[in-house]
């Protein structure tokens, strides 16, 4: 059930990154973004470091912020409902949030723990008043990313960008 997927977004999604001039990158660790990690981890341009769960990206992105520097937090959809109560910092002071979800839960998936995240994460983002991009195919990832970081760090919002699994390839274990 794996979806052929072309592999040259995960290296183009590095060069999003150094385009938004992202100069910091949180994460928590996941096979779908194992190569953007890893690029940005050997960018001595970039502070890359792991969390311990993604509540901790709001704050740690909005101080970012506040210093002058723009950053973008990775996860996986099922970590995303961690940070829900965090994002009431981003609307309180205004500040920007950006961050790229791979999505599971969804098409392929083979872990049905999985499903009743992964399937209402768009519905509690927009609960939660965060602008939500959603790439599809593999082709959507460098547009979708792009313009939603550009959102983010001009208008001042929380913004998501989730990458659906036939983009990523569903796991098969």
């Amino acid at each position: 059930m794996v979806e052929a997927t072309n592999a040259d977004w995960k290296d183009q999604l590095y060069d999003s990154i150094k385009a938004l001039n992202i100069t910091q990158v949180v994460y928590v660790p996941d096979a779908g973004h194992a190569k953007l990690i890893d690029r940005c981890l050997a960018d001595p341009e970039i502070d890359c470091f792991p969390l311990v769960n993604e509540f901790e990206s709001v704050g740690i992105c909005v101080g970012a912020w506040a210093g002058g520097r723009r950053s973008c937090a990775l996860m996986q959809s099922s970590g995303v409902g961690n940070l829900v109560n965090a994002l009431g910092l981003v609307h309180s002071v205004g500040a920007p949030f950006f961050a790229i979800a791979t999505m599971r839960g969804e098409w392929g998936e083979f872990n049905g723990w999985q499903t009743p995240m992964g399937q209402a994460i768009p519905k509690i983002l927009d609960a939660a008043n965060v602008v939500v991009n959603r790439a599809e195919t593999s082709a959507d990832v460098i547009p979708v990313t792009e313009a939603s970081g550009r959102l983010a760090f001009n208008s001042y919002l929380p913004v998501f960008s989730l990458i659906s699994q036939r983009a990523t390839g569903a796991k098969v274990f």
